[in-house]
């Protein structure tokens, strides 16, 4: 939000701009992932649309995209892994994220770049005070209630710590 603040009196003044914000398919279902990152992250949403009503007038489209289950080493990292480790450490979960989704396969970073690329491009033009789903179909048709998303995170640092063991 810090980035908000400051590009859109510039933005404003030359009355063109696209702000994207990165919120969460958590932020939109309930059970995803723990409350207080739930909540953060449809406050982001409504922010969005909130700046969107502000500056849309005024040539600023404001937008958000909301990944699901990115294989990144963020899952890595709330297992205990560091750095490089964490990286290395991807191949052990992302065969499980293909089982998330009804898309079968895991979804990877370039997914969410793609995304941010056409909101960001002039296809997108029109476009404002939306979030884009970058989910592989989670939060319309998910699988996953509280109960599952636990057991699955479980799942992912019991994957990890045994991917980091060999690591050292």
């Amino acid at each position: 939000m810090f980035g908000m603040k400051h590009a859109a009196p510039v933005m404003t003044a030359q009355r063109s701009g696209s702000i994207i914000s990165i919120a969460s398919a958590a932020g939109l279902r309930a059970g995803l992932s723990g409350h207080i990152y739930s909540a953060s992250k449809a406050a982001v949403i409504h922010l969005s649309r909130s700046v969107a009503a502000e500056l849309s007038p005024k040539g600023v489209r404001v937008n958000t995209i909301s990944p699901g289950g990115i294989v990144t080493a963020i899952f890595a990292k709330a297992a205990g892994l560091e750095g490089a480790k964490a990286e290395r450490a991807l191949g052990a979960i992302a065969d499980l994220f293909t089982t998330v989704q009804p898309i079968p396969r895991a979804g990877i970073t370039d997914d969410i770049a793609h995304a941010a690329v056409f909101l960001a491009s002039d296809a997108a033009s029109f476009i404002t005070g939306q979030d884009i789903v970058v989910d592989g179909g989670v939060v319309p048709l998910g699988k996953f209630g509280w109960e599952e998303s636990l057991a699955f995170r479980a799942e992912i640092a019991r994957r990890v710590r045994s991917q980091a063991e060999p690591l050292g």
